[in-house]
C-alpha cells in the first residue's frame, strides 16, 4: 500500500470522527450545555445540533421532566417532644439547565438536604396530633421554603408529599388507647342520650294520653249537660203549653165545672187506693166536706153535657189527711 493511500485512509477516518463528534443529537424534553475550551458556550436544544470537535464539549446533560425525588427518611421532633420518622417525595423540574449546571455542585443533593432541614423546622412548630391533621400545611411550607432558595440552582421544585409519619411504638399504643377511650366514651354518651330520649317520649306520650283523656270527659260532660239541659227545656216547655192548655179549658164554659168533677173523682179514688194498701186508717179532716163534695160531684154529672167534662188536668190537688195507726 502506498504512502498516498494510507494518508487517504487517515483523512477518511479523522473526518468520519470529526463528523461524529460534530454532530449532536439532543432528544426531546432535554437540553445539553457546551463550554468551549472549558467556558460555558450555549444550551443546545432538542434536535440536530452542530458543534467544534475538540474545541466544544457536552459538559452536562439534563432532563427538563418533572422528577420524583424520595427523601430519605429522618426523625423530628415535635413541638411537644415527641419523635416521630418522617419521608416523603419531593417533585422538581430544571427550568434553567445553565444555573442548574453551575449553580450548585449538585442541585439533587442540594433540595434534599433543604427539603429535610425545612421539614423538622415545620414539624418542631406543631403538637403531635397537628402533624397527623396538617399534612397540607406541611406540604406547602416545605415547597415555599425550597423553591425560593432553588431559583439560584436552576429547579423549580413542584410539590411535596409526605408519605409516612411513624411515631414510636410508645405513642402508637397511647394513641390506641386513646382512640379506643374515645369511642367508649361516645358510645356511652350515645347510649345516654337514647335512654334520655326515651324518657322523653315516654313522659310527652302520658301527657298527651292525660290530655286527651281530659279532653274526652270534658267534651262527655258537656254533652251530658246539654242533653239534660234540652231534656229540662223540653219538660218545662211541655208542662207550661199543658198549664196553658189547661188554663184555656178552665175558661171555656162548664171548664170549672169538669176541673172540680176530676178533682173530687181523684179526691175520691185517692181514699180508697190508701185504703187497700196500708194498714193506715184514713179519714178527712172534715168529713163534712167528704159529703159536700161527693154530692157536687153527683150534681155536676147530672147537670153538666158529658162533651164538656173533657178537659184533662195533669196535676191533682191532695187534701189533708189524717193518719192513724191501726
Amino acid at each position: 500500500m502506498s504512502g498516498f493511500m494510507i494518508f487517504t485512509l487517515v483523512l477518511a477516518v479523522l473526518a468520519i470522527v470529526f463528523a461524529f463528534q460534530a454532530i449532536k443529537v439532543v432528544p426531546q424534553q432535554s437540553a445539553w450545555i457546551v463550554e468551549r475550551l472549558g467556558k460555558f458556550h450555549a444550551v443546545l436544544s432538542p434536535g440536530l445540533n452542530v458543534v467544534i470537535p475538540f474545541i466544544d464539549r457536552v459538559a452536562y446533560k439534563h432532563s427538563l421532566k418533572e422528577i420524583p425525588l424520595d427523601t430519605p427518611s429522618q426523625v423530628c421532633i415535635t413541638k411537644d417532644n415527641t419523635q416521630l420518622s418522617v419521608d416523603g417525595v419531593l417533585f422538581f423540574q430544571v427550568t434553567d439547565p445553565m444555573r442548574a449546571s453551575y449553580g450548585t455542585s449538585n442541585y439533587v443533593i442540594a433540595i434534599t438536604q433543604l427539603a429535610q432541614t425545612t421539614l423538622r423546622s415545620v414539624i418542631g412548630k406543631m403538637e403531635l396530633d397537628k402533624t397527623f391533621e396538617e399534612r397540607d400545611l406541611i406540604n406547602r411550607s416545605v415547597v415555599s421554603a425550597i423553591d425560593e432558595a432553588a431559583l439560584n440552582w436552576g429547579v423549580k421544585v413542584l410539590r411535596y408529599e409526605i408519605k409516612d409519619l411513624t411515631p414510636p411504638a410508645v405513642i402508637l399504643q397511647a394513641m390506641q388507647q386513646q382512640i379506643t377511650a374515645e369511642r367508649e366514651k361516645r358510645a356511652v354518651v350515645a347510649a345516654s342520650e337514647g335512654r334520655k330520649q326515651e324518657q322523653i317520649n315516654l313522659a310527652t306520650g302520658a301527657r298527651e294520653a292525660a290530655i286527651a283523656e281530659s279532653e274526652g270527659e270534658k267534651q262527655a260532660a258537656i254533652n251530658k249537660a246539654e242533653g239534660e239541659a234540652a231534656a229540662t227545656l223540653a219538660i218545662a216547655k211541655a208542662t207550661a203549653e199543658a198549664l196553658r192548655q189547661i188554663a184555656e179549658a178552665t175558661r171555656a164554659p162548664g171548664g170549672m165545672d169538669a176541673v172540680n168533677l176530676k178533682v173530687a173523682e181523684q179526691y175520691v179514688q185517692a181514699f180508697a187506693q190508701l185504703a187497700k194498701e196500708g194498714n193506715t186508717i184514713l179519714l178527712p179532716s172534715n168529713m163534712n166536706d167528704m159529703g159536700s163534695m161527693i154530692a157536687s160531684a153527683m150534681s155536676i154529672m147530672r147537670n153538666t153535657d158529658p162533651k164538656t167534662v173533657s178537659a184533662e188536668v195533669t196535676k191533682p190537688v191532695v187534701p189533708s189527711i189524717l193518719n192513724t195507726k191501726s
